[in-house]
């Protein structure tokens, strides 16, 4: 599976931007799908994440009410809608996926996944 992220880029406190991960290769069997996100100096954490059987989602407490994941599975493309963007939501954000169906018991944990994009920058000031 290969994973490239879009829609990054630099706005105001206050503003929104929306991310795409467009998936590929053997993308019918991704089970699970995150954001993760890390700024310089952190650990990368997850952001938002969701299982494709359904009934398992994952938000971080710092974005819940603020940012929104989705799915297309259609075009096998996840969103990440932010709102209400802050200057501490300046990371890079990335896409992550697998295909293992235990991924649902876990969809926070960096280890669950195994396949990554590589990254867009979101600066907010």
């Amino acid at each position: 599976v290969q994973l490239v992220e879009s829609g990054g880029g630099s706005v105001q406190a206050g503003g929104s931007l929306r991310l795409s991960c467009q998936a590929s290769g053997y993308a019918s069997g991704v089970t699970c799908m995150a954001w993760f996100r890390q700024a310089p100096g952190k650990e990368r954490e997850a952001v938002a994440a969701s299982y494709s059987g359904g009934g398992f989602t994952y938000s971080a407490d710092s974005v819940k009410g603020r940012f929104t994941f989705s799915q297309d599975k259609a075009k096998n493309t996840a969103y990440l809608e932010m709102n209400s963007l802050k200057p501490e939501d300046t990371a890079t954000y990335y896409c992550a996926a697998v295909s293992d169906w235990s991924c649902r018991l876990n969809l926070g944990t960096r280890s669950s996944y195994n396949f990554w994009g590589q990254g867009t920058q979101v600066t907010v000031s």
